[in-house]
């Protein structure tokens, strides 16, 4: 075997010692350690342009945009995030994405929802949650949507959902929204996460004698103020079942602004969930599952990094979690406060969440934290013998900033040949602004495991103006990779004059599409050889 990509490019990505190679390279295959000869020529940092641009070598088709119906009565929603194609026992395809949130002015036409309508909420919580739909390859490859199909549906803010325990008495919740990212498991469920709820229904807040009140946001969108929900009954991650149609709110993962839901297998084949709070100095947590193919009873942890360790939440165990909530359930649903009371790290807004393939590796994009000065955020690594352990490792694998080439790290995906793919998340408002200039649009990067450019972070797609990529997820042969462009032209000021006009161009109002992406640069990457 040729050894272009050499001992010293494997281990610039990994940031493993040499003692540990030889176990890490298990399984990588020897064609495509080969295959990256040549330097690979990225996009410019600056890339901006009103489309999404790419790199010698890769083309994008847009698969469906808001607003498009995809079965009698029920259409795509807006600003999509996560994906997931779901493989049915017959073969065919459905593909699941989340809507996270809603731009005002652009649904409405206007900015303030102080006062916002019934009309108005109803139409936003048809529109928030997540859309399942068939999709089909044809002969040259491209995916497309079957928009009849029965295995259509929605998950959206008025739909019942079940919920794994009681919540302020309630087995059941009204809805889902401000669904970012997601997961799946190995028993075949799709995992949504529920991050900004407070938006919709404010936060639930209790005082040092337990004596609960509702907080509202700067960011509030009026639903409360129409139709009141308690906001206990929302940020959770809901597990739903495609096969089914069914959904249910997952009470022992905890409750607090899920990112994602990764889920693995410890080595006595337990799950295990990682999931990030997206706020600023907010935690990463771990549930580890006691039953096999369920989440539904394990123990929740909370990371402390400067220990190395994963701290329990488990209300029986801790006197000091005793004195300040009534029950488990309780600690559950303030899980911030209990992550406080233990004794948790305060991190960089942790978002999504991937494990590295090749050594199982858990891989965290710490996406910035003005409140420290760290506009550019970060990727964590952490390594640990098995998954259910309590003690770990940690390190920075890259930090953002101009000498790297990305900022602000958002949501991943690792291919099977565990080359790292990774969306970049600057706010609209600070794109090209002084603190991000040089790093124009929002991108897609690209980190090769191996060859010459083994570790480097490469540019591969650009975004439409004011957008941000969300939710890489790969087909099964890896020939086409599923992203999601969210929110073009969110800086818009006024109706006609928008900032993007993307998909449709002209004038035309700015649409939260799905594209997917193939090409000859996708497949000298993701290309599956036979197995050392």
């Amino acid at each position: 075997m040729k050894n272009s990509w050499s001992r010293r490019s494997f281990l610039k990505f990994i940031g493993a010692s040499s003692a540990t190679l030889s176990t890490a390279s298990v399984g990588i295959s020897c064609s495509s350690l080969s295959k990256n000869s040549g330097s690979i020529k990225g996009l410019p940092l600056n890339t901006a342009s009103d489309d999404v641009s790419l790199v010698k070598g890769l083309k994008y088709k847009l698969l469906i945009k808001e607003g498009d119906s995809i079965g009698k009565g029920i259409n795509f929603g807006t600003n999509n995030d996560y994906t997931n194609l779901y493989k049915f026992s017959d073969g065919r395809f459905g593909l699941w994405v989340n809507h996270e949130d809603m731009n005002p002015l652009l649904a409405h036409g206007r900015k303030d929802m102080s006062k916002i309508t019934t009309s108005q909420m109803n139409y936003e919580r048809d529109q928030l949650g997540g859309s399942f739909f068939e999709v089909k390859e044809n002969e040259s490859g491209d995916w497309f949507v079957v928009k009849d199909s029965k295995l259509n549906f929605v998950l959206n803010g008025n739909s019942k959902i079940k919920m794994s325990d009681k919540v302020l008495g309630s087995a059941t919740a009204l809805g889902t929204f401000a669904n970012c990212s997601g997961g799946y498991t190995p028993w075949g469920t799709i995992l949504t996460c529920e991050e900004n709820y407070d938006k919709f229904y404010g936060e639930a807040i209790y005082d040092k004698k337990g004596r609960r009140s509702i907080k509202t946001t700067k960011r509030d969108r009026g639903w409360k103020n129409l139709d009141p929900r308690p906001p206990e009954h929302y940020g959770w991650v809901v597990e739903v079942n495609p096969v089914t149609k069914t959904a249910e709110k997952i009470i022992n993962l905890g409750r607090f602004a899920h990112e994602c839901a990764t889920v693995t297998l410890s080595k006595e084949g337990y799950p295990v969930v990682y999931s990030g709070d997206d706020s600023k100095n907010e935690c990463l947590y771990k549930f580890v599952s006691n039953k096999k193919g369920s989440l539904k009873s394990g123990t929740l942890y909370v990371a402390n990094l400067e220990q190395n360790k994963w701290l329990s939440l488990d209300y029986q165990s801790n006197p000091k979690l005793k004195r300040k909530f009534k029950s488990q359930t309780d600690v559950y649903i303030r899980a911030r406060e209990a992550a406080r009371i233990v004794g948790a790290s305060l991190l960089d807004r942790p978002e999504d969440i991937e494990i590295d393939p090749i050594t199982q590796s858990v891989f965290v994009s710490l996406t910035n934290n003005s409140s420290k000065n760290n506009y550019h955020g970060s990727i964590l690594k952490i390594t640990e013998n098995n998954p259910s352990d309590l003690s770990f490792k940690h390190e920075t694998f890259k930090a953002g900033g101009l000498q790297n080439g990305f900022s602000c790290p958002d949501n991943m995906a690792f291919d099977k040949n565990g080359n790292l793919w990774l969306t970049s998340d600057i706010s609209g408002y600070a794109i090209g602004s002084s603190t991000y200039k040089g790093f124009g649009n929002n991108g897609l990067f690209l980190i090769p495991r191996t060859g010459p450019s083994a570790g480097d972070v490469i540019k591969v797609a650009s975004s439409p103006n004011d957008a941000e990529f969300t939710g890489p997820f790969f087909s099964p042969d890896e020939k086409t990779l599923f992203l999601s462009v969210q929110h073009p032209g969110e800086m818009t000021k006024e109706l006609g004059k928008y900032t993007s006009n993307w998909p449709l161009g002209g004038n035309e109002k700015p649409l939260s599409s799905v594209i997917c992406i193939s090409g000859d640069f996708l497949e000298q990457f993701t290309k599956q050889d036979e197995l050392v």
